[in-house]
This record gives structure tokens, sequence and C-alpha cells, in this order.
């Protein structure tokens, strides 16, 4: 069992989370070497709106949820899984898939955070740039649309 993290309060210091300590699990696809996750975000549309006879105040409410498109990198390897999900929408068959980003400990055993991203897509490709007289390594980098996005509050070791 392990102890659980102190909250954050006045005199009680709590470090933050360090970035590169995270899984990246997306159903059905085995290999992926994923080095770098970015745009993870949503945003929440205002609606303004005025009540009958209040000029001076304006009201606002939700709107449309937007979901920003999360783009993964991984290195280049044998594996043609991520392109083989890609050219099956190029092809006119959307595979739906749900795509989970887990958040590590500093250890890098015990899940602090998930975000479940539904009926996610790919929607853009761009291959690792190719440099005869450089020594980096080959990333390419796969964007992904997702219909809904959750945050998993179970925490679970990581196998």
């Amino acid at each position: 069992m392990t102890t659980p993290t102190p909250a954050a309060q006045p005199g009680n210091v709590v470090d933050p989370y360090r970035a590169y300590n995270f899984k990246l699990v997306i159903q059905g696809v085995v290999q992926g070497h994923f080095t770098k996750v970015e745009g993870l975000g949503l945003k929440i549309g205002r609606i303004l709106y005025r009540s009958g006879g209040e000029n001076s105040t304006v009201r606002v409410i939700p709107g449309q949820v937007e979901y920003s498109p999360v783009t993964l990198k991984y290195g280049l390897t044998d594996s043609t899984e991520m392109l083989q999900w890609l050219f099956k929408a190029v092809d006119g068959t959307v595979e739906r898939r749900n795509v989970s980003i887990a958040m590590l400990n500093d250890a890098g055993s015990v899940e602090v955070r998930r975000w479940n991203l539904l009926g996610a897509w790919p929607c853009d490709w761009f291959g690792a740039p190719l440099d005869a007289m450089g020594k980096d390594l080959a990333i390419e980098s796969l964007s992904i649309a997702y219909d809904r996005l959750e945050l998993d509050d179970a925490r679970a070791p990581v196998a």
C-alpha cells in the first residue's frame, strides 16, 4: 500500500509531478515509444445574454465544449501500427479507439492522474525530419481528435 500524498496546505510543500513520467495507452496498439504528448485541453464556449429589462447586466452561461487535438510524438521503429490506424482513416474507415494518458508519480510506479480520450481517431501526421548530417532520433508526430475527455480519478498501480 502506498502512502497518500499530503494535501497542499499552508506550510505543507507539495512538489508538482514531473512531465516526463507518463504512459500512453491506446486501445489495440501494442507498440509505440512515445516521447511527448502535447495539446491536451478543452474550451467551454460562452453564451452571453441579457435578462428581460436588465440592460446593464450581461449574464454568461456555458456553451459548446471543444476538445483540442492531442499530438503524440514517438520514435520511428519497425512498427507500422500507428500509420495503419491513420491510413484506415485516409481510406474512409475511421477506426475510433479509446486513448488514455496516465501521469505517474516520481518513481513511475503509481498513476496519479489519468485522462481518457474517448472515440479518438488520427487527424494529422508528420513524418520524422530526415537529415543526413544529424544525429537526432527520428521522431514522428500523430495528432488525434476525440469525442470526449474524461478525468479518471481511479488510481491504480502501473503494470
